[in-house]
């Protein structure tokens, strides 16, 4: 069994829901609390086992690199003046032991195609697909964690779904699953945001994917669908002929921050719980309550 060492991040695309705060940077680089987006998902990777994270870029994208290179001016200037704790939050953001690759994503054609402009660094081996403004906050393992010990018992693609509003069907790539090996969730049929009344269940995939290379044969292959473009969706139902690809219903609240109701939550929550802010900002929206 190959282990997975390789996530891919696609994000190139334009992040129009957080307009004018994402005309100049990257929705992927909002912060949550203190920290971006990506980092969480790059962190999330590099937890359950990931060396090697994988950028599908676009324009105006440069400071999601910035963030994960080396800031020697950055750097000099917080040890010149004695903040060692900053200092060390700044040379941590990824471990030495992670490499970053980034691939130039030329047109917007859809999540499917950047996918696939992966195929050339990832080559034969099981990778992650993690879409950073899918926040999940895990209590033990991380939803790629998790996924990974589906993979190490049954070798396969795997989806991380959770229940859905069915009124809400047509925001998501939806899946019919019946009993698989071992007690999991087989995925029967995989459709792209299907209307509530076409839509084979609640189940919905969100944020993480953990596939198998045989996915690029399939989105080579793949025509423009929803949308006019190349969709993940679509690839992962023609793989469903050839192999099989087990639905898991992670545990862990996720927050939709490619909303901006689903951003508020996030930051609320995580600033709740944060170490430092947590107790004052609790003592703040009480009072701001009454």
């Amino acid at each position: 069994m190959k282990e997975i060492r390789k996530a891919v991040f696609p994000v190139a695309g334009l992040g129009t829901r957080f307009l004018p705060a994402t005309k100049a940077s990257p929705k992927e680089m909002l912060p949550v609390v203190d920290k971006p987006l990506i980092q969480y998902a790059a962190e999330e990777a590099e937890q359950a086992g990931v060396d090697q994270l994988i950028f599908i870029t676009g324009r105006h994208k440069r400071s999601i690199e910035d963030h994960f290179d080396k800031a020697f001016e950055l750097e000099a200037s917080l040890e010149g003046a004695g903040k060692t704790e900053l200092l060390r939050i700044v040379q941590n953001v990824m471990p030495n032991t992670v490499g970053c690759v980034y691939v130039r994503q030329a047109e917007a054609r859809g999540l499917g195609h950047a996918v696939l402009c992966a195929k050339g660094v990832v080559g034969e081996e099981p990778f992650f697909v993690i879409l950073a403004d899918d926040l999940i906050r895990c209590e033990d393992k991380g939803v790629c964690a998790q996924m990974a010990a589906v993979y190490a018992r049954h070798e396969c693609s795997v989806l991380s779904v959770q229940e859905v509003p069915h009124e809400d069907t047509r925001q998501y790539g939806i899946v019919k699953v019946e009993p698989g090996p071992g007690g999991s969730m087989r995925v029967v049929s995989i459709v792209e945001k299907p209307a509530p009344e076409d839509a084979p269940s609640n189940l919905a995939v969100v944020g993480r994917y953990l596939l198998t290379p045989r996915i690029f044969d399939m989105l080579e292959q793949t025509d423009q669908g929803a949308g006019g473009e190349i969709q993940l969706t679509d690839g992962i139902a023609a793989l469903l002929e050839y192999e099989t690809v087990i639905a898991h219903s992670f545990e862990g609240k996720r927050y939709d921050c490619g909303s901006k109701l689903g951003y508020l939550e996030a930051t609320v929550e995580y600033g709740l719980t944060h170490p430092e802010l947590g107790e004052q900002f609790a003592a703040y929206l009480r009072a701001f309550q009454h």
